[in-house]
């Protein structure tokens, strides 16, 4: 059923004319009349009686005009329901980024951001490296944070800043006490506390151990929580290797140990994504990286 031609019977209805209708329509009397024909087709029934003194409706007319009000009422509702999610959405930034970023950086951005810029609300999801792509490609995120090495070519992207992963282990494990530290070869042949697949510190670990040449065997342990396996590194069975970021206070405190890998080293790229709808950097997302930028 055409809507619009819906709209146009009631307002004849209310109105007694067709030229009035049209007006408050926006369109032609000629155009009124055509969609006002194709409704009583679809009907199968007239329903309206034009004559000298107006149009008014037939039985069948107010009857549908008294149905269509309802339908017309739930049609408003219904664009400002919609309209009331696209302001909201204007008025969200909306950020996913992966754990370590999340929890060692973004706070100082968001922070510097609400003291510099009023702006809009912000939303920030933190979860692993995978899934804050799937968010930004799925526009569930305005802009995402990643720590993997890989990056899309489907994104724009931005490189912002690099971390170097760690290799530590519990004060009572043996490697605490190795001040030459572990070579690669021996690394990839112990199980290690580890983060979830999908984790862009696991796939930057375990991508580094295999372009040296030596693939690592399966984790003992995946926990989906850095916090969690800083605990159980802690504990002193299995080590982990972990951002810089995300261990510098625990190895202040000397809870966890930092062990030397023997010629290698680490580093990954920290990268915005954000999803391509012209050149340069969305208006929405352009403070946030002015602000990463800076402070990273």
């Amino acid at each position: 059923m055409d809507i619009a031609a819906l709209k146009l019977l009631t307002n004849v209805v209310r109105t007694g004319s067709i030229s009035s209708a049209a007006r408050e329509a926006g369109v032609t009397q000629q155009a009124a009349s055509l969609r006002l024909a194709t409704l009583e087709r679809h009907v199968g029934s007239a329903l309206l009686v034009r004559s000298p003194r107006g149009t008014h409706a037939t039985e069948t007319g107010e009857l549908i005009a008294a149905w269509a009000a309802d339908v017309l009422e739930a049609v408003d509702r219904f664009d400002a329901s919609v309209a009331a999610i696209r302001e909201t959405d204007e008025e969200t930034l909306r950020i996913a980024a992966s754990m370590t970023i999340a929890e060692h950086l973004a706070p100082r951005w968001l922070m510097s951001l609400g003291t510099l810029r009023p702006g809009p609300r912000i939303e920030m999801t933190a979860t692993n490296s995978e899934t804050v792509l799937r968010a930004v490609r799925d526009t569930a995120a305005t802009v995402g944070f990643i720590e993997t090495p890989d990056v899309p070519s489907d994104l724009a992207s931005l490189e912002f800043a690099s971390d170097e992963l760690v290799l530590v282990v519990g004060r009572t494990h043996p490697w605490a006490r190795r001040g030459r530290g572990v070579s690669a070869e021996e690394l990839s042949r112990t199980p290690l506390v580890a983060r979830e697949p999908g984790s862009g510190t696991r796939l930057a670990f375990e991508r580094a151990l295999t372009d040296a040449g030596y693939p690592p065997v399966r984790p003992a342990l995946e926990l989906s929580s850095t916090g969690a396996i800083r605990a159980t590194v802690a504990a002193g069975e299995h080590p982990a290797v972990l951002s810089i970021l995300a261990v510098r206070e625990q190895l202040a405190a000397g809870t966890i140990v930092k062990v030397p890998i023997r010629q290698l080293r680490i580093v990954r790229p920290l990268t915005a994504v954000w999803r391509r709808s012209g050149p340069g950097v969305p208006s929405s997302v352009q403070p946030l990286l002015e602000v990463v930028q800076a402070i990273s």
